[in-house]
């Protein structure tokens, strides 16, 4: 079955009882069995939802895996991934990650004794001289947010599948239309699902899709006994979106490239980043394991280098909407500096490059000219 095909059909049957083809919303927290411990494979919704389980199997589909997990969020659906491991283990993880991932190891899981490094995963020689016999995991986003830098997958798969360590791929910006991590040498994938998998600004939603049953078994009862999944109404959701997930992207991918080029060509810009340029310095990457496109996702930053005027360009938008989040239909603006990495020390900001210039932009599937007018008068002011 082709991808466009498993978006809709993919993992999913008509309910058996009614023949509905859209699988109901089984709002219920208890299920009855007929007697003790007998059921119809379903106890307690923490444990499994019918809903949830229509979702899972849609996610397993599409990221050609065995086991999807749906949670409440991305970040829910990282800790499950991080309760694999125990005081003492080592993570090698991207330099440039989502600032919630980086507080979540540095605040969090760092105060368990759990060592992190962060690396630039194009630094081969780097990364390979901190693995050892402690390091228990890898962890990359590609493209990243929102530097968009990107690390070769199959690279780095095959260096963790000799060394017998566990690889996990943030797939968010690229989602599985344009790159499939476990097809090129991942164990884990990982979504904010709130993002281009449901699509429509309503959810916060994580998953995790896994090519390994009895990884997927360790990673569902981490879930199910800490408690992080996701509701019947909010899997529903999930589930609508990613049946239209092929259509949007396509129109991301459409006007993500053409705003990056206006962007390029701009006197007032001075760096656009962006993977579907042959300006980004893993353009090659970018072309051998992105297909069908590079998304939705641009940042740049300004000439003058000045906050102020990447301040004054987001208040002044009108088509954009100032906003954190990213990956609706609808086009966003945000200062990553002052919103979604804030968390992100100053110093660490500054080592990666993330100034307090740049601007990062969701390109939402609106007309594409309506999109670039909004930035050229935004500019002008």
């Amino acid at each position: 079955m082709k991808f466009n095909t498993k978006t809709i059909h993919g993992g999913q049957q008509n309910d058996p009882s009614t023949g509905a083809v859209m699988p109901p919303v089984y709002q219920t927290s208890t299920f009855a069995q007929s007697s003790p411990g007998v059921h119809q494979g379903y106890e307690y919704s923490r444990a499994a939802n019918p809903t949830r389980t229509a979702l899972e199997n849609a996610l397993a589909s599409i990221e050609n895996g065995v086991r999807g997990l749906a949670f409440s969020s991305g970040l829910a659906a990282t800790d499950t991934v991080l309760k694999l491991l125990k005081p003492g283990d080592e993570v090698i993880a991207m330099d440039d990650l989502y600032g919630g991932t980086y507080r979540m190891f540095t605040r969090i899981y760092q105060d368990y004794g759990i060592i992190f490094h962060f690396v630039d995963m194009n630094d081969t020689e780097k990364f390979e001289s901190l693995i050892n016999d402690k390091t228990k995991l890898v962890w990359v986003e590609t493209p990243t947010n929102p530097l968009m830098k990107l690390a070769d997958i199959e690279a780095i798969g095959k260096i963790t599948k000799a060394k017998n360590i566990l690889f996990a791929v943030d797939n968010t910006f690229a989602t599985p239309y344009l790159q499939q991590p476990l097809n090129l040498g991942a164990d884990i994938v990982m979504h904010s699902a709130t993002k281009y998998l449901n699509g429509h600004s309503d959810v916060i939603a994580g998953a995790l899709v896994v090519k390994d049953e009895a990884l997927g078994e360790k990673l569902h009862f981490a879930q199910f006994a800490t408690g992080g999944t996701l509701g019947p109404q909010d899997s529903f959701l999930v589930l609508r979106g990613i049946k239209t997930l092929h259509l949007r992207m396509q129109r991301h991918c459409e006007n993500g490239v053409k705003v990056a080029e206006y962007l390029s060509n701009h006197p007032k810009i001075k760096t656009v980043y962006y993977p579907g340029l042959e300006s980004h310095p893993r353009h090659e990457i970018a072309k051998k394991q992105m297909k069908g496109g590079y998304g939705g996702m641009v940042s740049f930053t300004f000439a003058s280098g000045a906050k102020a005027e990447a301040i004054t360009f987001l208040e002044n938008l009108e088509v954009f909407t100032l906003a954190e989040s990213l990956g609706g239909v609808e086009s966003l603006a945000n200062h990553p500096a002052l919103m979604t990495h804030a968390s992100i020390p100053e110093a660490k900001r500054k080592e990666l490059g993330i100034t307090d210039d740049m601007v990062r932009l969701s390109v939402g599937v609106e007309d594409v000219d309506d999109l670039i007018a909004d930035i050229e008068q935004a500019l002008s002011k």
